[in-house]
């Protein structure tokens, strides 16, 4: 079934609101059905359970429908999926933007030099930064670590340079949808960690809850 199939079947599920969960969070909540260039199909399950994300307007986190697709298609689940933002950063009070990039081979995902002005107000940057993120769209925090992992070793000299001349260090921010604060966390394998420590990287997690909560009914 192609991508235009499996979307269909999405956007079934959210018109007729089947399951409960999707009720739920519909009565709290908007799901953008506009921004299609804001949706990902994710095909990547072993188990041929594909992926829907869509966005959620004026929400960083996404809302997913679950579909199988080994035969018949059909919608299995649907959950909300946090915001994730896994990369890698590095900062410098003595070197420069380009100074950092020039450290590694790798392409980089933007940063700033110091003395440089902030986005927002008048400030000034007091350091130099440069961070990588390879895999900016939506997905699940391990399978994010695994590519920018993957990605990392591609350069591990570059890296572990990065690492000892500017601090780097793995990055990560969340952000949940908090309908019924069951938030979950993150899940890091030993295969992961040992991937990690070869390149002598620490991980920091910033972790956000935002939307509003399900609504609460006299029978629940």
């Amino acid at each position: 079934m192609d991508d235009n199939d499996i979307i269909q079947k999405a956007l079934e599920e959210i018109q007729s609101k089947k399951f409960g969960f999707t009720q739920q969070f519909l009565a709290v909540h908007e799901v953008d059905l506009v921004n299609v260039g804001g949706r990902r199909i994710d095909r990547e399950s072993r188990d041929g359970t594909v992926i829907v994300y869509f966005p959620v307007k004026d929400q960083k986190f996404s809302f997913a429908v679950y579909l199988d697709a080994t035969s018949e298609t059909v919608v299995n689940s649907v959950d909300t999926v946090p915001y994730v933002s896994v990369y890698f950063r590095a900062s410098s009070t003595s070197l420069d933007f380009l100074e950092l990039a020039a450290l590694t081979i790798l392409p980089n995902s933007g940063g700033w030099s110091k003395g440089d002005k902030r986005r927002a107000g008048h400030a000034i940057h007091e350091n130099s930064c440069i961070r990588f993120e390879p895999n900016p769209e939506p997905d699940d925090f391990e399978d994010k670590l695994g590519k920018l992992l993957v990605f990392l070793e591609q350069d591990k000299t570059g890296v572990k340079v990065l690492v000892e001349k500017a601090g780097g260090y793995i990055q990560v921010a969340m952000e949940f949808h908090n309908g019924n604060t069951m938030l979950g966390g993150p899940h890091i394998s030993r295969d992961l960690i040992r991937q990690m420590s070869l390149l002598n990287l620490e991980i920091d997690f910033d972790l956000y809850v935002g939307g509003a909560y399900f609504l609460v009914t006299r029978d629940q």
